[in-house]
């Protein structure tokens, strides 16, 4: 007796209709500085990250809201939208996607393409932590 099996599609070849989704969104919106970081190694919290700017808080918003409209409409449900209040920094999160949308400042500030981009690993150990309590210590003099 022969058994078939009906292979399951991988996550990979799922994601892309809602990557297609997002960027699109984010390109309809005129979001700026767009960068998409596959993410799969270095955390089990999503597969690809989705990092733009808007150029205002009211940018960003409606950016976000775009980007959950055509989520929507591609049959990808959003788990939950955070800091669309203060319209700084949202995120918007998608299950396998995670799209942050910043203001310019708030992007440069955190850095998160430096985060996220798979750099050289650190050492377990961090060399710098002594020369910043000698650091503490002349300030509180």
């Amino acid at each position: 007796m022969i058994t078939r099996t009906r292979l399951r599609p991988k996550k990979e070849e799922r994601a892309p209709p809602l990557q297609n989704a997002v960027t699109t969104a984010l390109d309809d919106m005129k979001a700026v500085n767009v960068r998409v970081l596959d993410v799969r190694g270095l955390t089990d919290i999503a597969d690809t990250m989705v990092i733009a700017s808007g150029n205002s808080d009211r940018h960003v918003r409606s950016i976000a809201e775009r980007v959950v409209e055509s989520a929507k409409a591609a049959g990808f449900r959003p788990l939950g939208t955070e800091g669309a209040r203060d319209g700084e920094w949202v995120l918007v999160d998608l299950q396998d996607i995670l799209v942050h949308v910043m203001l310019p400042r708030v992007r440069e500030f955190y850095g998160l393409e430096r985060l996220w981009d798979g750099g050289p690993a650190l050492p377990a150990v961090a060399a710098p932590a002594p020369a910043r309590a000698s650091a503490r210590r002349r300030t509180s003099r």
